[in-house]
């Protein structure tokens, strides 16, 4: 018999906090479950941890070739069994009733709402994305929760409240199995919940199930990385965006902001003067005013700075 949940783990050379994860996910009040391994091609000895777990639900795959966590989930897709599919990261731990909670909101939605998601308590930053030791946020902020009568497309292409690790999903709440975009290292959840809202809607419940633990090498700290998901959304929702210029402007110029704190700047001028094209003609006068300013700010830098022949 088939398990209700399948729950995907994707490491890559993190046996260390891999135990944890495990244990918080084989823990669940909810057992009904298959917990898949994938070994994104380590160089440390992924399978004896796995193999240190005497439990008929562990399953292990190795990946003959490192791909990144949206490859090693598409491995886990295909191998997965159940109805329900959940996420879990090496170096996250799964609160509590955390699977029990979110499959008894299913019991009570619509059969249009198929993914359900919650919220995690991040060690290692605070709210305003400043990385160290002894910070702390709640992520995403409760105040801006995703609601079933709005449009969940616009909220999503504004800001990401999809964590994977944080959520449920309903095994046909995307049209394939294919659900990652594997050229991507960073920003991989958020280029696919823009994708995910075109096709289902989504329930947010607001309490934290997972902790989550941000390192010194973690993806979430990695800048360039991050900006190549922004692109990739840009990119492959062209028809969509060309509809909605205002969301369009905004992650144009969130580019913008990104490339310039990169040292950019030349880049940035690009995609800030393409978001001020997409700016409807009813825009505050304050936002264009503010927009003003820091174009000269990137022209004076940019005029100040020495030219390099090219950029990479």
């Amino acid at each position: 018999m088939n398990p209700d949940i399948s729950v995907i783990l994707p490491t890559y050379n993190r046996t260390k906090p891999l135990v944890a994860a495990m244990e918080s996910v084989l823990a669940q009040s909810y057992g009904d479950l298959e917990l898949i391994v994938v070994d994104d091609a380590s160089s440390d000895d992924v399978a004896s941890v796995v193999k240190g777990f005497a439990d008929a639900r562990v399953r292990y795959i190795r990946r003959g070739k490192n791909g990144g966590a949206g490859a090693a989930r598409n491995t886990g897709l295909a191998a997965a069994r159940g109805r329900l599919i959940a996420f879990q990261d090496s170096d996250d731990l799964w609160l509590p009733g955390k699977l029990e909670r979110q499959v008894a909101f299913f019991d009570t939605l619509s059969d249009d709402v198929r993914v359900v998601i919650g919220g995690k308590i991040v060690y290692g930053r605070d709210p305003q994305f400043r990385y160290g030791a002894g910070k702390v946020a709640h992520a995403p902020p409760p105040n801006s929760r995703l609601r079933l009568d709005e449009d969940q497309l616009g909220h999503l292409l504004a800001e990401n409240r999809i964590s994977v690790q944080n959520a449920l999903f309903r095994r046909d709440c995307m049209p394939d199995l294919g659900w990652f975009d594997e050229c991507l290292r960073a920003n991989e959840d958020w280029e696919f919940a823009v994708r995910l809202v075109q096709q289902t809607r989504v329930f947010e419940d607001i309490e934290p199930v997972v902790l989550g633990f941000i390192s010194a090498d973690s993806i979430s700290t990695n800048r360039r990385r991050q900006l190549m998901g922004e692109f990739r959304i840009l990119r492959k929702n062209g028809r969509v965006l060309a509809a909605r210029r205002l969301d369009r402007s905004r992650l144009r110029i969130g580019i913008a902001i990104g490339l310039y704190n990169s040292g950019k700047k030349r880049s940035a001028m690009r995609f800030l003067l393409a978001g001020l094209r997409d700016r409807p003609a009813n825009v505050a006068a304050v936002v264009r005013s503010l927009a003003r300013r820091l174009a000269r700010v990137l022209v004076n830098a940019t005029l100040a700075a020495p030219q390099p022949h090219s950029e990479r």
